[in-house]
């Protein structure tokens, strides 16, 4: 066994491994509460492989599974895969150790620690494929561990853990939501996006005759299709994606997946399940290279599409995190938002043919946005749990008073909130100037301007939304009903380690040579202009987080603009009555026709059939068994003249 072979089976095997002996000890607490370090050390050693892949292998790495199919164990080590599976391992090792804190005590924890490992080992799965078979297995296992990580406080036994607020009805729907629903409805609508994904899958590996997408020659295969088939095998595609990252219209399930413990909602919303649908989409746009592939009929659509889909999904998540007064599903529609912002900045690439390092700008820029998130964000969520644990309420709360007491919460909110947002000279400011100077080449050379204002929109709204989430936690607030600063040890550890990456990607766009053009960005006259914007804003909304004024206005942003009718009101209306349709009537008028018409009318047939041969007389029966023996003759001459030849 090589070493290769040896650092791939510790990467994806290592979590699931150290979290089985807790798994089978479920019913003794004193195992369950010591197992969960053995959980830990099991990511830590994921942690280790990815940085020795990063710095080590390069290239793809190939091992048989079921060669006959073509389909095999493919892993592409390339400049997405080995930083991103950094990345992953790192927050899901640093949210690990937060939950030795945060889950002590807990009912099920062999459930949670099995889940969790599960689905760290799933994404980095996800991360390193280069078969898309290989790639759809590990998709699978992050929906799969996302249900049993959402729902995991199934008893919905504790007001605290629902999102929404009980007894409140807009219309005759219940705006709150359980544990217990917020796991079935991740793993519903996630399943409405895979089906198409697994059939775009299955058309690729028909058409193209491989499944590794760095293998697949996907300017023939497009041309082969033609425009309609581009579109709709893309489209296909882009439905598992945009479903798994929540994006417009499938956002819901985000916003409920609240009800999870506040170290899933980390896990989830910052480099995982939220975060693949949009790292996918980088992946796969980096390998068909849409900047050469202009003579594509049809494939310019798709790269529309998902600018307009990624904008919206940008917009609503930040217009609706304004109204938010529940801590983390603030958090959750500003991911949404964030979300939003890679795939449009992904699908820029397709009009900027601008290399830098070896990769399209549009796509460096997309993904190191991506990372900076991820860590800006987990440490949020983090922050949230602690928050929620030292109030005992999941809605924002807190003083300045209680800020000081809260100190080191108190500075890591400051410094994600801020490094995130936008503000000059701070880590994502440096990326937003990048991607300030994408939207700008598509205003200034194919007359789209709309994007760049929709973006300027969104980040000024987006600065908003996480001041909010400063101030009334920490500063203006009310006065938490409950405190309980004390312990947490842990806990504090884990969002510290989470914020402190932030300084290291900010040493490393001062260092790294393609960060040139980040910093080249960060000195442009509009990127200056709207950092000053993002700042001013972020200042105002710290010190003024909310209007009584727009009260109502808020509670509408609040309420996600009422979509939760198109999820849980509308469309299981239409489920049923379409049900109720062929329940009564279409199932019995097909089960009547049948059993009354059809299949007796055949058997009549059939037995008139046979009546008319058994005449009676022997000379029938002898032409009709010449007619089979020289039908047999016939054949058999056939099949021996096919062999001579």
């Amino acid at each position: 066994m090589s070493n290769e072979q040896i650092v791939f089976l510790l990467l994806f095997l290592a979590p699931v491994v150290s979290s089985i002996p807790i798994a089978l000890a479920y019913k003794s607490k004193g195992w369950t509460d010591k197992l969960p370090y053995l959980s830990v050390f099991g990511i830590f050693i994921s942690v280790v492989m990815s940085i020795y892949i990063l710095i080590n292998l390069e290239g793809q790495y190939t091992y048989p599974w079921i060669p006959d199919l073509g389909i095999n164990f493919v892993f592409m080590i390339d400049y997405l895969s080995s930083y991103m599976g950094v990345v992953t391992a790192l927050i899901a090792f640093f949210i690990a150790i937060y939950g030795l804190d945060y889950m002590k005590g807990d009912y099920r924890p062999s459930w949670y620690w099995f889940c969790f490992n599960l689905f760290t080992a799933s994404m980095l799965l996800v991360v390193y494929s280069d078969s898309l078979f290989l790639l759809f297995v590990g998709w699978e296992g992050l929906g799969v561990a996302s249900w049993g990580l959402i729902g995991h406080w199934f008893r919905d036994d504790d007001d605290i853990a629902y999102v929404g607020k009980a007894g409140r009805k807009v219309g005759p729907l219940e705006f709150s939501w359980p544990p217990s629903f917020g796991g079935w409805r991740a793993i519903s609508t996630i399943r409405f996006g895979d089906v198409p994904m697994f059939l775009a899958i299955a058309a690729i590996w028909v058409f193209a005759g491989t499944l590794n997408i760095s293998e697949i020659n996907w300017h023939t295969l497009f041309i082969t299709l033609g425009a309609a088939g581009t579109i709709i095998l893309l489209v296909c595609l882009l439905m598992g994606l945009f479903t798994k990252s929540a994006q417009v219209p499938f956002s819901e399930w985000l916003m409920t997946a609240m009800t999870g413990p506040t170290t899933v909602s980390a896990l989830l919303h910052s480099a995982t399940m939220v975060a693949a649908g949009a790292f996918v989409f980088l992946k796969l746009t980096w390998y068909i290279e849409p900047w050469h592939l202009h003579d594509v009929p049809g494939l310019e659509y798709v790269f529309i599409f998902v600018l307009a889909i990624g904008l919206l999904s940008g917009l609503y998540g930040a217009l609706c995190g304004t109204g938010m007064r529940e801590r983390k599903v603030l958090l959750a529609a500003s991911t949404m938002s964030s979300i939003g912002l890679m795939f449009a900045a992904g699908a820029t690439s397709y009009w900027i043919d601008i290399e830098v390092a070896g990769m399209n700008l549009a796509l460096l820029v997309a993904f190191w946005y991506m990372a900076i998130h991820a860590f800006a964000k987990a440490s949020l969520f983090l922050v949230a749990g602690h928050l929620i644990h030292g109030t005992h309420s999941r809605f924002l709360c807190g003083d300045f008073e209680f800020g000081k007491r809260m100190k080191t919460a108190f500075a890591v909110t400051i410094i994600a909130s801020s490094f995130l947002v936008g503000i000059p000279l701070l880590t994502a400011y440096w990326v937003k100037s990048s991607m300030d100077v994408l939207y700008e080449h598509l205003w200034l050379h194919h007359d789209m301007a709309l994007p760049l204002v929709l973006l300027i929109v969104i980040s000024l709204l987006y600065s908003a939304v996480l001041a909010k989430f400063l101030s009334l936690n920490f500063i203006k607030g009310e006065k938490p009903e409950h405190e309980h600063v004390e312990g947490g040890g842990l806990m504090k550890l884990g969002y510290v380690l989470m914020a402190s990456v932030l300084f290291v990607i900010s040493c490393g766009i001062i260092l790294f040579e393609e960060a040139e053009h980040f910093r080249h960005a960060g000195g442009e006259a509009m990127s200056i202009g709207v950092g000053l914007a993002i700042l001013a804003v972020f200042l105002v909304a710290v010190y003024k987080p909310s209007i009584s004024a727009l009260s109502r206005f808020g509670s509408f942003l609040s309420d996600r603009m009422y979509l939760p009718y198109l999820n849980d009101y509308i469309l299981p209306k239409i489920g049923f009555f379409i049900s109720h349709i062929l329940d009564d009537y279409v199932n019995p008028a097909i089960d009547g026709f049948f059993n009354t018409k059809v299949i007796p009318g055949l058997f009549g047939w059939t037995s008139r059939r046979i009546r008319a041969i058994q005449s009676g007389y022997l000379s029938r029966y002898i032409n009709i068994v010449l007619g089979l023996v020289m039908f047999i003759l016939v054949i058999v001459v056939i099949l021996v003249r096919g062999v001579w030849q």
